[in-house]
């Protein structure tokens, strides 16, 4: 999703609509890291208070004025789990374009085994590596759920 030129470094936090009619958070779009290492994907369980709370999903949040979705990824992966950026390799990106809005879900490996990851400001009560083939036993963010279900999945 491209900026206009005015909104190039603005903050992207607030609700739109897309011309789907659904309304989502990030107003120049999201982004998503989906980190796969040793078979287990991270994934924060969100905190209650939160847009489809108590849910599990990969770190991730609205994008800012010019960022691109890889960049907005791997800074909110930082700021929501702690996970260092210079320890993950970005291997592809895969976009669900609303219309006005997208979900980017940028697909990350890691140069060093998973490490021990704490939240970190609050949006989530709960930091796990999981095994691919227990992903479906959590109550997923129905976005990720779609994609997770969907033919741009890792296999599981």
């Amino acid at each position: 999703m491209a900026a206009r030129e005015q909104d190039r470094g603005a903050n992207g936090d607030g609700w739109v609509h897309c011309a789907q009619g659904h309304r989502h958070w990030g107003r120049f779009g999201a982004a998503g890291l989906l980190v796969l290492a040793d078979g287990r994907l991270l994934l924060a369980h969100r905190a209650v208070w939160s847009h489809h709370g108590g849910t599990w999903g990969i770190p991730g949040g609205a994008r800012d004025g010019a960022e691109s979705a890889r960049d907005a990824a791997l800074r909110e992966a930082c700021e929501e789990t702690g996970l260092d950026p210079a320890v993950v390799v970005v291997t592809a990106e895969t976009v669900d374009d609303h219309g006005g809005w997208s979900y980017t879900t940028v697909h990350a490996a890691l140069t060093v085994d998973p490490p021990a990851l704490h939240p970190t400001d609050g949006e989530a009560t709960e930091l796990a590596w999981v095994p691919l083939g227990e992903v479906d036993a959590l109550l997923l963010h129905p976005g990720f759920a779609g994609f997770w279900h969907g033919p741009d999945a890792p296999s599981h």
